[in-house]
C-alpha cells in the first residue's frame, strides 16, 4: 500500500472547478485587450501562475491577437505586466474558493487511518497559499505537508521537484510509496516526471471545467458523457488510474502493493 498520498489543490481538493484561478486569468487577458476562450484558459491548468500566463500568451491564437491589438508580438516583459494584475486579481478572490471538495475530508480521514501520510504540491505561491490553506483549515483540510513552486526555486510543474520535497519531508523510502493525485495534464506530468503512482480525479476537475451546481444539473447521461470525455483525455496523457470521485481513493490506494 502507499504510505504517502500527495493532493494537488484547486479542481482536486478545493475549489470545485477550478474557478478561482480561471476567473482572474480571464479578466486579466481581456483587460489587456485579448479575450481568451475556457479553453485556452485551462490548457495549462496546474503550472505555476506566471508560466501558466506565459504560455497562454503564446498561444497562437491569443499571440496572433495580441499582436494584432498591441503592434509588436508580446516579449517577456508583457508576462511580467500581466502577471501583476493577475495576482492582485486572484489574491482578492481566494479566500472563497477554498472550501473542500465533496468526499475529499472522508477520503482524507480514512487516508490516515490506514497509516498514510498527506502531502500537497499546486500551481500557487506562497502569497496565494497563506490565504488558501489557513481557510481550507478552517473548513476541516490540513495536508501534513505543503509546498509551493516558490520553494523550489521557481520550479513547479511539470518538473517534480515539489513532489521530491514532500517524499523527503514525509520519509519516502521510495517512489514506490507515493501516490499524486490531481486533477489537470500538468498534475499527470508531475506525478510521471516524479516516478510515482499518478492519479487524476475528475468531478470538479478543472478538465470538467464545471461548477459543481453545473454539473449536478446535468442529467445523469450528460454527466457520464462529459466524464468519460475527461478521463479520456486524462488516460492518454498517462494516468495510471482516473477516478471520478474522490470517494473512490482510499480502496484505490488500499489495492496498490
Amino acid at each position: 500500500m502507499k504510505k504517502i498520498v500527495v493532493f494537488d489543490w484547486a479542481g482536486t481538493t478545493v475549489d470545485y472547478g477550478c474557478f478561482a484561478p480561471v476567473q482572474a486569468f480571464m479578466e486579466t487577458f481581456k483587460a489587456a485587450g485579448v479575450e481568451p476562450t475556457m479553453e485556452e484558459t485551462r490548457t495549462p491548468m496546474g503550472m505555476l501562475k506566471i508560466d501558466h500566463i506565459r504560455t497562454m500568451l503564446h498561444m497562437e491564437r491569443i499571440e496572433a491577437e495580441w499582436t494584432r491589438i498591441h503592434g509588436a508580438a508580446p516579449t517577456e516583459d508583457d508576462v511580467h505586466a500581466l502577471y501583476e494584475p493577475y495576482e492582485e486579481r486572484l489574491l482578492s478572490i481566494l479566500h472563497d474558493f477554498a472550501e473542500p471538495k465533496p468526499g475529499v475530508l472522508d477520503a482524507v480521514a480514512q487516508l490516515r487511518a490506514m497509516g498514510c501520510k498527506i502531502g500537497s504540491t499546486t500551481g500557487y505561491n506562497d502569497k496565494m497559499m497563506e490565504i488558501v490553506a489557513p481557510e481550507a483549515a478552517r473548513r476541516g483540510y490540513t495536508p501534513d505537508f505543503m509546498i509551493t513552486p516558490d520553494g523550489v526555486g521557481g520550479k513547479g510543474r511539470p518538473f517534480p521537484y515539489m513532489m521530491f520535497a514532500n517524499m523527503q519531508a514525509l520519509g519516502a523510502a521510495s517512489v514506490n510509496e507515493v501516490a499524486k493525485v490531481g486533477d489537470t495534464v500538468s498534475d499527470i506530468k508531475e506525478g510521471l516526471a516524479a516516478g510515482v503512482f499518478t492519479v487524476a480525479v475528475v468531478e470538479g476537475s478543472s478538465e470538467l471545467a464545471m461548477t459543481q451546481d453545473e454539473f449536478e444539473s446535468l442529467d445523469t447521461q450528460a454527466q457520464d458523457e462529459a466524464c468519460a470525455r475527461v478521463s479520456k483525455k486524462f488516460a492518454d496523457a498517462g494516468a495510471h488510474a482516473v477516478i471520478r470521485t474522490m470517494a473512490e481513493l482510499p480502496a484505490l490506494i488500499r489495492q496498490m502493493a
